[in-house]
């Protein structure tokens, strides 16, 4: 039997073909088998997670319509900064590392309530602050395609952990593209929402205005079954929407004959490799012959999107780890004689490199006689790039383009250099400033087979269409079923 995605293995263990235990159990070998080369596996929930799937089949035995769930018996991932009840959430940062939540995020109880078992909490840059997963306190994820090489960041593992086959579908947080970047470098779907339509409650916050949870997945459909899942209205996060969530299922129809999508060819002009443009073209080739009408757009402030987004989110990052001050929970320096001293000892073991250097930053803008200059002029700015994206999705459907400029890069290769580091998201900080929602999905392979990836970009609470271009692109190619040699044959099943 193969069981390759969340919906396969839904289907037989609903069908009684396989429990969900067993379900679990492969996919926990899976992991003891592959992670110690990849990492991708902050902390694994075996017995938690047994248990969760031994009560899923008596439920099923008892009541088999209880096994009608959308998840129900799917293994599941969790970046390590979703708040998870009984098992420790430290946002892979030494001032968290032994910090249990007395509750779930609200997106946890709706992937439990769905029937998904969480076997663990994914690698992250601490924080979620970075592009490669290099800053987590608790080591580097690899890439599966190459050992050698990033996965992406901020939710390196969780990316890692599904194109490794080690579960079908994983949860990441994307502030800046940290959803979509990783799953880009590491060949699957990463699927950033609209932001307010996936709750926040319970997420450790980054940059509030930014931050916004969703799947990575080894397919679209697989995406789209997630979103159903965690998406819609709670009272807890007032940046919440309450509009009515789309039946996403119903929205791949593999048809996308007549949409308009705009290409900013202009943004592309510089800085991206070669072979990505190439295999970029070839999508936007491949959705032509679809029947999509390609239409060339202009993005003009996008250019500055990198500079208006670092100076936004790092002043939120200071305002919001600035809770993190060893009084209330967390790591306390035990050396201290002085509040104080108590206060900066603690944030400067707490804290690494690259979160010390957002607060400072962050700051630094927000300080008298600065505020004006910088920050408040990148909240202008703000606003003139998601006007140009409102003004470009009035004559297209959607907008197209690569996910990220290059491949995945060498680990340690831009680790002296943050801004070469924060240039891996310049194709998408704009979509998390504008709020909109994007997907990335695998379009290609370089000469040294490393994942190419095309970004679909839709109207605020569009999300069906984007993911009816999505899924239809991946039905004419054949790019998503591609897999690391690593893991070439391995399936979850009997």
């Amino acid at each position: 039997m193969t069981l390759d995605t969340a919906a396969e293995i839904r289907t037989a263990v609903r069908q009684g073909q396989v429990s969900a235990v067993e379900v679990c159990e492969a996919a926990l070998a899976r992991v003891r088998a592959t992670d110690g080369a990849l990492h991708a596996f902050h902390a694994v929930a075996a017995e938690q997670a047994l248990a969760s799937a031994a009560a899923l089949d008596a439920e099923r035995r008892s009541d088999p319509e209880a096994a009608d769930r959308p998840l129900f018996g799917v293994p599941v991932a969790l970046k390590d900064n979703f708040c998870t009840r009984e098992i420790r959430t430290t946002a892979c940062s030494k001032i968290l590392e032994h910090y249990t939540p007395p509750y779930d995020a609200t997106v946890v109880e709706r992937l439990r309530a769905a029937g998904a078992v969480i076997i663990g909490k994914t690698n992250c840059d601490e924080f979620a602050m970075g592009s490669s997963t290099e800053n987590s306190a608790f080591g580097v994820t690899r890439n599966p395609w190459a050992l050698d090489r990033t996965p992406g960041g901020s939710s390196g593992g969780s990316a890692a952990a599904v194109a490794a086959r080690m579960v079908p579908l994983a949860f990441g947080s994307d502030t800046g593209g940290s959803i979509r970047q990783p799953a880009a470098l590491c060949g699957v779907v990463g699927l950033k929402p609209t932001y307010g339509r996936v709750s926040r409650y319970g997420l450790l916050a980054f940059a509030s205005s930014l931050d916004q949870i969703g799947p990575i997945a080894t397919t679209v459909a697989d995406a789209a079954l997630a979103l159903q899942v965690i998406a819609g209205a709670d009272p807890r996060d007032a940046t919440c929407v309450t509009t009515a969530v789309d039946d996403y299922a119903a929205a791949l129809t593999g048809e996308i004959r007549g949409m308009r999508v705009g290409v900013p060819w202009a943004l592309m002009r510089d800085g991206v490799d070669a072979e990505i443009r190439t295999a970029f073209e070839r999508a936007i080739d491949t959705l032509r012959e679809q029947g999509a009408t390609i239409v060339e757009i202009d993005l003009p402030h996008s250019a500055q999107a990198i500079p208006v987004y670092y100076l936004i989110a790092n002043a939120e990052a200071s305002s919001n780890l600035a809770r993190y001050d060893g009084v209330r929970y967390g790591y306390r320096t035990p050396d201290a004689q002085t509040l104080s001293e108590m206060y900066d000892r603690t944030r400067d073991r707490g804290f690494g490199a690259e979160v010390k250097r957002r607060i400072l930053l962050g700051t630094y803008v927000l300080s008298a006689g600065y505020y004006d200059a910088y920050y408040l002029k990148a909240q202008q700015v703000r606003t003139l790039i998601r006007r140009d994206y409102e003004t470009a999705l009035q004559s297209v459907d959607l907008v197209a383009m690569p996910t990220s400029p290059t491949p995945a890069f060498t680990l340690g290769e831009r680790t002296n250099d943050p801004l070469q580091m924060y240039l891996a998201d310049v194709f998408t900080v704009a979509v998390n400033l504008a709020g909109l929602p994007g997907i990335s999905i695998p379009c290609g392979f370089t000469a040294n087979r490393l994942p190419c990836s095309l970004q679909l970009i839709g109207r605020a609470m569009d999300e069906a269409t984007v993911l009816r271009a999505a899924d239809a692109f991946e039905r004419a190619t054949t790019f998503a079923r591609e897999r690391p040699a690593s893991v070439e044959g391995e399936t979850i099943g009997r």
